[in-house]
């Protein structure tokens, strides 16, 4: 696949080698084009830079791995040559206090969307720090990562399944776009237990077999 990246930070850098690695082609997009450079020059396998216009021209899947706000700025000043373009949102919105900015409006997801409206979003990848991305691969006890996505286009989705299973990792359908919300107050509320309380958030949930209950046995 060719695949463009908005963002020459940790997430732009940990996923993109990932992709680099299974070979896709990679252009690296940043306002800052020497930053963009040294990313494209670190990840190597012919990953190539410019700007963030360069980046987006020929690609088939776009990931912006910019904060969020920042995203949906530079997004909507490249919503045409965005048209038809998947676009992957991992951002989220979370600020101090491990508050949802969002609120009760739109999710970070929805608002890269209606700033580009041609363009496929699909939610994934934000509910991990950088580092757990640059596993190979992230397994965690024998069981690989699960990564849910959400969005609404299916060949969109399916682009993002394939590059969900070149870091190692097993795509999860969470639904349409309109649930991206959902995956951004995870976020918040995992990013709050791990950080904030040093406490295990896997712990919270059960098994899936007791996830309707207990069975009859266990009463």
């Amino acid at each position: 696949m060719r695949i463009g990246i908005l963002g020459t930070g940790n997430m732009a850098d940990a996923l993109g080698t990932h992709w680099a690695r299974a070979g896709h082609r990679l252009t690296i997009g940043g306002r800052n084009p020497d930053r963009a450079r040294q990313l494209a020059e670190r990840i190597g396998r012919g990953a190539r830079s410019g700007g963030l216009r360069t980046a987006v021209a020929d690609a088939e899947v776009v990931l912006v791995a910019l904060p969020f706000g920042t995203g949906a700025e530079v997004v909507r000043t490249l919503a045409e040559p965005l048209a038809g373009r998947t676009l992957v949102d991992c951002a989220n919105p979370v600020g101090p206090g491990f508050r949802l900015l969002t609120g009760h409006g739109p999710s970070a997801a929805e608002q890269l969307a209606s700033a580009a409206p041609g363009a496929h979003v699909v939610k994934a990848f934000n509910l991990c720090h950088e580092d757990v991305w640059r596993m190979r691969p992230p397994v965690f006890d024998g069981r690989p990562l699960a990564v849910p996505l959400c969005g609404d286009d299916p060949a969109a989705l399916a682009q993002v399944t394939t590059l969900v299973r070149d870091l190692g990792c097993t795509p999860l359908s969470a639904g349409a776009l309109d649930r991206a919300g959902l995956l951004e107050a995870t976020a918040a509320l995992f990013i709050g237990l791990w950080v904030g309380g040093g406490a295990d958030a896997q712990a919270i949930a059960p098994p899936l077999a007791y996830a309707s209950g207990p069975g009859p046995a266990a009463n």
